[in-house]
Order: structure tokens, then C-alpha cells, then sequence
């Protein structure tokens, strides 16, 4: 388990107890396959290799979680022990069965796999975003579940709203997730490509592209200057940016006032509203 959820998934699923482990059965390996709400993208062949050299010394310390189906049984928890004991050519493996209804089926896997370290940005902010729109679950309802942060989640689902090309780069490693949080403050979106492949092309790291997106931001038609706000005002725009994980401005007229947030996709909209909820 990653060290940055705090809890594990005992924690949001009272099914799987203690007790369970009592019912360890074997089951052929071949009757076995993958869990189809999976959202990991990639498993890497080293860490599977690594995996399997344990498997073959120590055998599988630790049973995988699977629920029956008309075609032998689904992986709920455990894929990469599954494909490491495919690898280590095992005929048998250790198993939990449980009843599991598919939302159940899918939590679990999600919230498996978002405690790994090696999650990438995005199959982590895929994973957020498919429990909140699959589930029903507001952003607020997921931080207080997974232990995170409202800001953490909505900063790594905010990079979705990036165009599917630049989504690839991050998640393969090519161009760091810091690199994309400051592309999301390009104004001019028609020019995220040209940005891109300039910070590929000079190795440019993320202050740099913070400082070039500013160098193009300011060129962009000045807006009439606007009077200095008060320092409350200030307070509470940082309190909502914060809070939405987006750019929130307020103004304040003699009359009236308004304020703005800004969101980038419908999920996005969506976002907010349920958080306004």
C-alpha cells in the first residue's frame, strides 16, 4: 500500500475482514481473468519479472480477491500476482472469493490500484474521475474517503481536460505532470502544441514553462487596469481557488459584485456543481 492513503481498503470495505483469510481456497489459474474495470494502463515487465522470481522462491504470500462468473472467475484485487504467476507457470493459485456487486467490483480496483506508488498521473486522475462519474461521488465525498486532499484530486483530474495528445505525453512519461498542471494556464489553447513540443525539444523544465506561459499570457490584448483589491477579497479568491481546484476571481462594484469560476471541460462543470451541492 502506498504510504500517501492512510487507510486501507478494509477501511472502505467492512466485507473483506480478517476472517476471510480462513477461507483461502486454490482455484486453476487458467479459470482466472483480468478484472475488467482495471484501470492501470501499463505493468511494467521488470517489476512483473521481479514479481515472479518472488513467486517462484516464496510462492504467493498474499491471496488475490476474485468473484465468480459465468466464465470461471474475475480478478478483483491482484492482477499483477495473477500475471506474475502466469509467468511463473503456476497451475494454482490462492484465492478470496467474495460476492461483489460490479460497483463493488470496481471500487476495490480502483482503490487498489490508486494506493501504488507507480500509479501515473493520469491512471490516477482516470481512476478519481471514473468513481465520481461511475459512482455518483462528489469530489468532497471521495477526499474524505480516500484520505486525500480536495485540491490533490481536483488538480490531477484538471489534467484530463488537456487535449487527448498531451494526456498520452504525461501518462507515458514524456512530459512530467508538473508540466501539464502549467499548461493548463495557457489562455490561448491553440498554442498548447507549439508549447509542447518546445519543452521536449529544450528539455525545458517546469519553472520555465511557468515562466514562458506567463511571457505568453501578458501577450495576449491588455485588459483595462483594474483597481488593486483589498486584501479580504484576496484572502477569500485563495480560499475558493483552493477549495475548486480552479481560477476563481471576484469583483466588487459599488453596487454589486460577481464571481467567476473558471472550469474547463463539462466533467469539470460538473465537477463544481456537485462540490456547489
Amino acid at each position: 500500500m502506498a504510504r500517501g492513503l492512510g487507510k486501507g481498503l478494509d477501511a472502505f470495505f467492512p466485507e473483506v475482514e480478517e476472517e476471510d483469510f480462513e477461507k483461502i481456497e486454490e482455484i486453476e489459474l487458467k479459470k482466472c481473468r483480468p478484472n475488467p474495470y482495471q484501470p492501470r494502463q501499463v505493468f511494467e515487465a521488470d517489476a512483473i519479472e521481479e514479481l515472479k522470481e518472488s513467486i517462484l522462491e516464496h510462492g504467493i504470500l498474499q491471496p488475490l480477491i476474485v468473484r465468480k462468473s459465468i466464465r470461471g472467475y474475475e480478478i478483483v484485487v491482484g492482477e499483477r500476482r495473477f500475471r506474475a504467476a502466469k509467468e511463473a507457470n503456476l497451475d494454482v493459485i490462492p484465492v478470496i472469493i467474495k460476492e461483489l456487486s460490479d460497483e463493488q467490483m470496481m471500487e476495490l480496483a480502483l482503490l487498489e490500484n490508486i494506493q501504488r506508488e507507480d500509479l501515473t498521473p493520469i491512471e490516477e486522475a482516470t481512476a478519481y474521475d471514473r468513481l465520481m462519474n461511475e459512482l455518483g461521488m462528489t469530489q468532497d465525498q471521495l477526499a474524505k474517503r480516500l484520505g486525500k486532499s480536495r485540491s490533490h484530486i481536483a488538480n490531477l483530474v484538471r489534467l484530463l481536460s488537456l487535449p487527448d495528445d498531451i494526456v498520452v505525453l504525461i501518462n507515458n512519461g514524456s512530459i512530467s505532470m508538473g508540466h501539464g498542471r502549467a499548461l493548463l494556464g495557457l489562455k490561448d489553447k491553440h498554442k498548447l502544441k507549439p508549447v509542447v513540443q518546445r519543452i521536449m525539444k529544450e528539455k525545458l523544465n517546469v519553472r520555465q514553462v511557468e515562466a514562458l506561459i506567463n511571457q505568453l499570457n501578458n501577450n495576449q490584448p491588455k485588459k483595462p487596469k483594474k483597481e488593486k483589491k483589498d486584501i479580504f477579497i484576496t484572502e477569500r479568491e485563495n480560499h475558493l481557488k483552493e477549495y475548486f481546484g480552479t481560477n476563481v476571481s471576484i469583483s466588487k462594484g459599488k453596487r454589486k459584485g460577481k464571481i467567476e469560476i473558471e472550469f474547463f471541460s463539462d466533467d469539470d462543470l460538473n465537477r463544481i456543481l456537485d462540490m456547489m451541492d
